[in-house]
This record gives structure tokens, C-alpha cells and sequence, in this order.
């Protein structure tokens, strides 16, 4: 299942900014899987903090082959050395076994997330150890499909908007200028951003590029 966005989204974004509209009509449908499944969905983000894809990649499917059901009582079961044995470091295991007792027992009720505006999600997300504001705001997007969220803690999204704008660096009264433009499909922007940024379109180069490298995807932002 992909993210949902159609010709609505798009053309309210090619009227509030001609730049991204020009690149949109320019750049192939976008298609980002989502996971409706919350729980494993915390799982595999947590996963993916600070390391390559195709490392959260081979830990993810170690953990569904060892796990059998991705459910939260088959991971809290699991000892921390098991999951660690994964490819993952202990502090991130314990982290994961953490939420899983704590969704076993009833105490994180991840059904209630759906119910709530996206601000009491982050809230309760960032509540959780290992989960900071970056991971909270892609669960935002892939867990519960919402609708107008671009993350400030996203270096991919910061590359992308330079890149677009043709700015050497993109500060956070920039970027909440263009992410009220955005509103209330911002979560289409990012992922053209993303697509940008990634060099769907090879003449955009980044301006910052001369600086010094940034550090990897969540990093700043998340424990």
C-alpha cells in the first residue's frame, strides 16, 4: 500500500508554489509504502534511526524471521542478546522491548493514535524511549497515512528545499514559511522534496554542497 495522494493534492501544491509545481509536473508519480500496522511499524522505524536502508533492511527481515508473528507478544518474549544478536545495538533492543511490553500490556495503546489530532500523537510517540521527534513524524506519515506533515528534522527534506529554492541553507523561519504553503497537504511536498533530493532531477544541485557533510537521516533530531 502506498501513500494516498492524487491530482487534489497536486494541484493545490502547483497553485501555492510554482517552483514545486514545475518539478512535480516534471518528476513520475511517487509511490512510498506505508505500513497500517503500528506496532511493527514503531518496530522498523526505531530500526532505521542512524544507519543505511539496506542495513534497517537486513535487520528487519532478521527480526521477522526470528520473531515468526511481528506482534507484541511474540517481540517482548524475545531477550534483549536475541535481538541484539540481530545486528542492532543493545540500546536500541532494549528500546524495542520496552514498547513491546509496553503494547503487550496495554499500557501504549497504539489503536487510540488514530483517534488523535497529529500533535497528541507526537506527544505520545515522543513518549516512548528511542522514539524522538523525527521517528514520531515519519510514524505521522507510513504509519498513519496523515496528510500535511513536512519534518524540520529531516535532512533529506532541508537538502531537497535548498535544492529547489536554490538556497545555501534553509532556516527554521524558512522552512515554516514553506511548510504553511504547503498546508494541508504538506505530506505530498515531502515527497517530492525527498525525490529531489535524491536527484529525480539532475540539473538541481545543492548549494551546500561545498560545506562540511551533514550528518545521517534523524540523527539530530532523535534519541
Amino acid at each position: 500500500m502506498d501513500f494516498p495522494y492524487g491530482e487534489t493534492e497536486i494541484a493545490y501544491l502547483r497553485a501555492r508554489d510554482l517552483k514545486l509545481g514545475a518539478a512535480m509536473d516534471r518528476i513520475s508519480p511517487i509511490h512510498r509504502e506505508v505500513d497500517p500496522d503500528l506496532f511493527s511499524s514503531v518496530i522498523h522505524h526505531i530500526i532505521g534511526q542512524q544507519v543505511s536502508m539496506a542495513a534497517q533492511r537486513t535487520v528487519w527481515q532478521r527480526l521477522q524471521a526470528a520473531a515468526g508473528t511481528l506482534v507484541p507478544e511474540t517481540v517482548a518474549a524475545m531477550p534483549a542478546e536475541a535481538l541484539q544478536a540481530l545486528g542492532m545495538t543493545r540500546r536500541r533492543a532494549l528500546y524495542i522491548l520496552e514498547f513491546a511490553r509496553k503494547a503487550a500490556s496495554g499500557d501504549f495503546d497504539l489503536d487510540a493514535l488514530a483517534e488523535m489530532e497529529d500533535r497528541e500523537v507526537l506527544a505520545r510517540l515522543t513518549s516512548l524511549r528511542g522514539v524522538g521527534p523525527w521517528t514520531a513524524e515519519m510514524l505521522l506519515i507510513f504509519g498513519l497515512r496523515r496528510p500535511d506533515v513536512v519534518s524540520w528534522g529531516d535532512l533529506a527534506i532541508l537538502r531537497g528545499m535548498r535544492m529547489l529554492y536554490r538556497k545555501r541553507s534553509i532556516d527554521q523561519r524558512t522552512f515554516q514559511r514553506l511548510r504553511k504553503r504547503y498546508s494541508p497537504y504538506g505530506t505530498t511536498a515531502s515527497l517530492y522534496l525527498w525525490a529531489i533530493a535524491c536527484g529525480a532531477l539532475p540539473e538541481l544541485t545543492d548549494p551546500a554542497a561545498k560545506r562540511a557533510p551533514e550528518k545521517k537521516r534523524g540523527a539530530v533530531h532523535d534519541r
